[in-house]
């Protein structure tokens, strides 16, 4: 298999030059591999050594704990980037979900505990050799994912692996290989003892990736994974509905759960999702879904109506319907003038309010009412105006 060529940042090189004077081994390793190969977008690349976390420590000046426990350390480069060197390991024991690792290795041992051979290469910047003992080169260009050794100690040793084969199928357009993909499925009822933030980030990642969110749904159903934590999933798949695939850059993984499921802040909050993206996917739910008519005067009622939520929803209906939601111009107009479409945003507040003797409950009726008329015409959205409607309405 003939190997690209890899262009190595010079901030990575100098850590490598600085590990290797040492008397250390520093390897390039990682998914970015695997993207240079791809001739995919990658930003950055992965370190691992033979030095342990206090030695790396020792020789860099500035570090950064961010997974020391796992042998991880961070080492900052003068362009305020942070490289990650990790030291060559192997896993003692795993539970299903994380792993107790040990130092003092070799590289091919540390190549052997990775998920998929697709992610079990190894660069030698300096010296521009590669090591590939997985053949994970031939599985590129054979667009398979396959697991490294035995693939169902790979899944039992941690189940997100599971979720993580179908983002890369999923991501590339590979084939799950069959032996990997039965022990996947044979392994499934693993999942159910993820944490939630674990399964939501994968969930996340998968739908920002996928090429096809259709085939994304397909895999988490037939694996078992979408039974184990988004059984909402069966029935979307069971439609046989083919859902578009907003372009790479501009997913909304809140957005395209609302897409895919009936009621997608009961999902968000199953997989713990932020407060901030399960308000929102509540107000996906509760809508409504489009105002009653195109005009202007409607399409304001209908933002001031569902707030925060309108470009959502605008962004919903387009991926349903196939195209620009048909209030798109008058919604950009509106906010474009900067109509009024909330009580802060009128021209008079409740002290204002309070000087002209209304008091108590009769604040917010007052600025309900108001608002409501300002929604009519914004014209009125002036302090004069407001304060004499005020005044007629006591």
């Amino acid at each position: 298999m003939e190997f690209p060529p890899i262009d190595i940042p010079e901030s990575v090189l100098e850590i490598a030059r600085k590990l290797e004077a040492a008397g250390f081994e520093a390897w390039c390793v990682g998914g970015n591999l695997r993207d240079a190969f791809l001739q995919h977008p990658h930003s950055d690349y992965d370190i691992a050594t033979s030095a342990t976390p206090d030695q790396v420590q020792k020789l860099f000046p500035r570090t950064v704990e961010v997974g020391i426990k796992y042998g991880t350390i961070g080492v900052p480069d003068r362009g305020r980037g942070l490289h990650e060197v990790t030291t060559f390991r192997r896993d003692v024991a795993t539970d299903g979900r994380h792993a107790m690792v040990e130092y003092g290795v070799t590289l091919e041992q540390d190549l052997a505990r990775r998920d998929f051979t697709i992610n079990a290469l190894a660069y030698h910047p300096l010296r521009h050799e590669w090591r590939d003992p997985f053949d994970g080169a031939g599985d590129l260009a054979n667009h398979l994912v396959r697991a490294v050794g035995d693939p169902a100690q790979r899944f039992r040793e941690d189940y997100l692996r599971i979720l993580r084969a179908i983002r890369f199928a999923a991501r590339f357009d590979f084939t799950i290989d069959p032996l990997t993909w039965e022990a996947a499925k044979a392994a499934a009822p693993g999942l159910s003892g993820l944490s939630a933030e674990r399964v939501r980030d994968e969930w996340f990642k998968s739908l920002r990736t996928a090429r096809s969110i259709t085939q994304l749904l397909m895999l988490w159903v037939r694996v078992g994974a979408a039974r184990a934590w988004i059984p909402e999933l069966e029935l979307a798949q069971a439609s046989q509905k083919a859902f578009p695939d907003p372009p790479l850059g501009e997913r909304d993984p809140v957005l395209l759960t609302a897409l895919v499921c009936p009621h997608p802040a009961e999902v968000l909050r199953r997989l713990k999702a932020s407060n901030a993206e399960i308000a929102r996917a509540a107000a996906f739910e509760k809508g409504p879904e489009e105002p009653r008519a195109l005009d202007q005067l409607s399409v304001r009622r209908w933002m001031a109506e569902v707030g925060f939520a309108a470009p959502g929803l605008s962004a919903l209906w387009g991926l349903r319907q196939g195209g620009q939601a048909p209030w798109s111009e008058a919604m950009a107009e509106i906010r474009r003038r900067g109509d009024p479409l909330t009580r802060s945003a009128l021209a008079v507040h409740g002290a204002d309010l309070q000087q002209l003797g209304i008091q108590g409950p009769r604040i917010g009726e007052t600025l309900a009412t108001l608002l409501d008329r300002v929604l009519d015409d914004p014209a009125l959205n002036t302090r004069e105006s407001l304060l004499a409607l005020a005044r007629e309405s006591q």
